[in-house]
C-alpha cells in the first residue's frame, strides 16, 4: 500500500512539474544595449528559454504609443517585394521595420489591408473560390488588421473593406464565413447593421477611422484572453494551427503599450518556432489586451536600428514583402 501511494505521489509531482514547464512565462532579457539608440519609450527584449521544452528564440518591442517624438507609420509597394532592409534605407532609416501582411507570391499584392496616413492603400481579400465538389461556390470572410488612430490608440477589428469608401468598416466581434454561389461580396450589404447574414448575433459596424493599419490574421487575443479566429478567418487549413513556424505578431496593452513579436523557427537545434496558440500565449503573458498574428514564416523579420533581432528562416537571406509596419523617431 506505502508503495502504491508512493507511485501515486510521485506521478501527481512529475504532472504539476510538467505542467509548470509546459505553462510557465518565459523569462525575457532586456538587450537594449544591443539596439542603441533608442529613445526612453522603446525597449527591446529577448529569450533563448525553451518553449513547451524546445529550442527556442524570440524578441519583443514594448512602445509607448503616446510618445509624440516617435512615428507610426506603414510603406508598401506596387507590383513588387523589397525586403524590409530595403524598406529601411528606403524610408531614411527608420527605428523599427517589421514583415506585416500575407501576400500573393504570383502578383506581389497584399492579401490584407494597408492604411498609411488614413488612407486605404491594401485591401483584404473577400472571395475565396471553393474546391472539388464545392468548386462552383465562394467563401467570404471579414479580415482582421491592427490599427493606430490619430489620437495614438491601438485597436483590432474584423474589417469589411472596399476601394471605393474612404474607411474601412469595422467589426469588434468576429463574423463567421459567408458561403453562396457569387463571386464577389456584397460589401455595402455586409456593413449595415441590420444584415442577416451572418450566424452568431449582430455586431455594430462602424467607419474605422485609423492613421495606420495593417492587416494579417488571424486574431490571436481578445480582451485579454485567448481566443484564435481561425476558422472564422479562413487562415490555415485543418490542424496547421498547430504546425510550428517563425512568427510575426502585433498586440497592444490596456496601458496603450504597443507590443511588436517576432519568433524564430525552422532552425534545427537552436528555434522551432511556435504554434499559433503558443504565439497567443506569449503575448498573453506580455500583457497584451489584443493581438493579432501577421505574415509568418520565412517572411517573419524585424529590424531595430537597421540590426536584424531573429534569424530569418529563408537560406537566401530575408524575403521580400510588399508592406512594412514601421517607427521612427520625428
Amino acid at each position: 500500500m506505502r508503495k502504491f501511494l508512493f507511485i501515486v505521489i510521485i506521478n501527481y509531482l512529475l504532472v504539476i512539474i510538467t505542467s509548470y514547464n509546459v505553462f510557465a512565462q518565459l523569462k525575457w532579457q532586456n538587450v537594449d544595449s544591443l539596439f542603441q539608440p533608442l529613445p526612453p519609450a522603446v525597449h527591446v527584449y529577448k529569450t533563448t528559454e525553451p518553449l513547451d521544452g524546445k529550442p527556442n528564440v524570440a524578441y519583443y518591442v514594448e512602445v509607448d504609443l503616446k510618445d509624440r517624438k516617435l512615428d507610426f507609420t506603414v510603406d508598401t509597394t506596387y507590383k513588387r517585394r523589397l525586403t524590409p532592409a530595403a524598406f529601411y534605407e528606403k524610408n531614411d532609416r527608420p527605428l523599427l521595420v517589421v514583415n506585416t501582411t500575407f501576400f500573393s507570391f504570383a502578383t506581389h499584392q497584399n492579401l490584407n489591408v494597408v492604411i498609411k496616413d488614413k488612407k486605404l492603400v491594401g485591401y483584404n481579400v473577400h472571395t475565396i473560390p471553393g474546391r472539388g465538389k464545392d468548386t462552383f461556390t465562394y467563401r467570404h470572410p471579414w479580415g482582421s488588421a491592427i490599427g493606430i488612430s490619430k489620437e495614438r490608440e491601438a485597436d483590432i477589428g474584423w474589417l469589411v473593406t472596399d476601394s471605393s469608401w474612404k474607411y474601412p468598416f469595422a467589426s469588434q466581434l468576429s463574423k463567421w464565413v459567408i458561403k453562396d454561389s457569387s463571386v464577389f461580396f456584397d460589401t455595402r450589404k455586409a456593413r449595415k447593421d441590420h444584415t442577416p447574414l451572418f450566424l452568431g448575433g449582430v455586431s455594430k459596424i462602424e467607419k474605422w477611422k485609423m492613421q495606420t493599419a495593417v492587416g494579417g490574421g488571424p486574431v490571436l487575443l481578445q480582451n485579454g484572453e485567448i481566443k484564435i479566429t481561425n476558422n472564422e478567418e479562413l487562415k490555415f487549413a485543418g490542424k496547421a494551427i498547430d504546425d510550428k513556424h517563425p512568427r510575426t505578431a502585433m498586440g497592444y496593452t490596456s496601458d496603450n503599450k504597443l507590443i511588436i513579436l517576432v519568433i524564430e523557427g525552422r532552425n534545427p537545434g537552436k528555434a522551432e518556432g511556435a504554434t499559433l496558440t503558443q504565439e497567443a500565449q506569449i503575448l498573453k503573458d506580455l500583457g497584451s489586451w489584443e493581438a493579432l498574428n501577421l505574415d509568418g514564416g520565412g517572411s517573419s523579420c524585424m529590424l531595430v536600428n537597421g540590426k536584424e533581432t531573429i534569424k530569418v528562416s529563408d537560406a537566401g537571406g530575408q524575403r521580400p514583402v510588399p508592406a512594412v509596419f514601421i517607427i521612427r523617431k520625428k
